[in-house]
């Protein structure tokens, strides 16, 4: 069965662009696009895409905005959705995560990139580039709120300190299970625990709990 993606970019050439990489893939269907964030919430509430592909500067609705109504704290069946950025320091992409957003993805990452992030998206893992992850949430917790991040409702076990490291990474589940040498159900499991301790919605804000707590050093 085909990921069904929807495009949201304001720059035709670059929407256009992005719509040919993804339905050159065998697995992936482009089913919409849209120029500006109010047509993205319009189709997406209509079409309910696996996943959602949005800049984040886009008139009338911007990305941010447009991920809020579609995966922020008060929507009931959030959809997932990668923001894509020009710049990998655009101080817009935190916002974005806080959004709702599962993770970012820039807009020269290339055609394998991209799609190993809808891929992801669609199954719900890191959507983080590893490359990029250390040093762009270590920059937007550096950047965000003053608040004192949100205390883990209960002690994190030494596994789940180990795990929350890694997914601070950037790692995969599977990389997770090889890495700390655990089975794929009990990565998963761990996860599930640390977003139930921490109040995260997905893996990306585990990750930038972890940033903003100082738990991983670049």
């Amino acid at each position: 069965m085909s990921i069904r993606v929807l495009v949201a970019d304001d720059q035709e050439i670059v929407r256009t662009g992005l719509a040919m990489i993804l339905d050159a893939q065998p697995d992936i269907e482009v089913i919409g696009q849209a120029a500006d964030g109010r047509r993205a919430v319009e189709l997406a509430r209509r079409l309910r895409p696996d996943v959602c592909l949005f800049d984040i500067r886009m008139p009338g609705l911007d990305g941010i905005a447009a991920t809020r109504a579609l995966a922020g704290p008060t929507v009931d069946d959030p959809l997932a959705i990668v923001v894509i950025t020009t710049f990998d320091l655009d101080e817009y992409v935190y916002a974005a995560l806080r959004a709702g957003a599962r993770g970012f993805l820039l807009k020269d990452a290339g055609a394998a990139l991209l799609s190993q992030a809808v891929h992801a998206a669609a199954n719900g893992d890191a959507l983080i580039a590893p490359s990029i992850t250390a040093r762009l949430l270590s920059a937007f917790a550096a950047a965000g709120p003053t608040s004192s991040p949100a205390q883990p409702i209960e002690t994190l076990t030494e596994r789940e300190e180990q795990v929350l490291a890694t997914v601070a990474r950037g790692r995969t589940n599977s990389e997770i299970g090889d890495e700390l040498h655990i089975s794929l159900s009990t990565v998963k499991s761990h996860i599930a625990s640390l977003m139930a301790k921490l109040g995260a919605r997905n893996r990306v804000e585990i990750a930038m709990w972890a940033y903003e707590t100082n738990r991983v050093r670049n």
